[in-house]
Formats: structure tokens, sequence, C-alpha cells
């Protein structure tokens, strides 16, 4: 007889899509689980992600919840200046900006650069986006969640907060 946990892809039977966060079933046998709206997934087991076939966008999950994974920096700063938009709409303002060390080489060429008035030369400390002090995250191997996750806002009352890409958009 056949595993039924061998029936179904890495993330078992039913997850929620990452998009609408509606519950898509898996197709059996298959590696796929299948959106009435978005179409299909692919769950690959050898990376743990989650590929949207459609569009190529690739997620990953930490905590039960999906995390899209970027290749353009235009995608992480629009996912900073969305979750920036609502933080502020709620009454909260950002303080900072840590983003994910995998992203630093990426976002390097698009973080503005403070320089110093008495030297003229940029200050090591001073990329900002959006205005905000920008940081990097710890090393995935010490916080492991920075392998999954793309930034936290620190927020006026000094409580970071963690932002899955699909909630922006509630």
């Amino acid at each position: 007889m056949m595993n039924p946990g061998l029936q179904y892809p890495i993330f078992g039977p039913e997850i929620q899509c990452p998009h609408c966060r509606q519950a898509i079933s898996a197709l059996t046998l298959t590696d796929t689980y299948l959106c009435p709206r978005h179409g299909a997934f692919e769950a690959d087991p050898k990376t743990g992600e989650l590929v949207h076939l459609q569009s190529g966008r690739h997620w990953r999950r930490w905590n039960s919840e999906w995390y899209r994974q970027h290749t353009h920096p235009d995608g992480i700063r629009f996912e900073i200046h969305e979750a920036l938009d609502k933080l502020y709409t709620q009454g909260y303002r950002a303080t900072k900006v840590i983003i994910a060390r995998r992203y630093q080489d990426l976002m390097s060429g698009y973080l503005e650069r403070s320089t110093s008035w008495r030297s003229g030369q940029p200050e090591a400390n001073g990329a900002r986006l959006y205005g905000l002090p920008v940081e990097f995250s710890p090393d995935p191997a010490d916080e492991p969640c920075w392998d999954v996750i793309n930034f936290d806002l620190d927020q006026e009352l000094g409580v970071p907060v963690r932002y899955p890409y699909f909630r922006l958009f509630e």
C-alpha cells in the first residue's frame, strides 16, 4: 500500500494561495497546487519553493506565511513602499528598514547615500530608502527567518513589523 503522504507535494494536501490566500488543493501524484483565480503553482522539493507557473515568481514559507523571493530591485522596493504606506494609513510611521542580506547586492544601486557636509564623502552608514535609514539583516545562519523573509520595518514604538507580500493588499 502507498503512503498517503507521498501522494501530495511537499506542502501537503492543501495550502493558501500566495496571492489571494484562498485555500487551494494539491493535485494528487504531482507537485502542483491549483488556484481557480491564479492558476498553477508548482512545489519544488529540492529548494522548498513554490513557483507560480504563469509568471515564474518564486515563494517561500516561514511560519505558515508566504514570502515572494525577488529577483529585481523594483519588486522589493515596491513591497517596502506598500508596507510603509499601509503602516502610515494605520497611524504609525517607520523609523528604519531592515532588508534581508541576500538583497544587498541587488539593492545597493538603488539606495540613497548620505554625504557628510564636512568631508563631502559618503557616510559608511548613510544608506537610505524612502528617506529611512537602511540596515541589512543578520546572517541567515544566525537567524534562519532571514533566509525567507524580505524585510522588517522598525516603527515608532520600536516593534519590528514583518510583512509577507500578500498581506499588503488587504
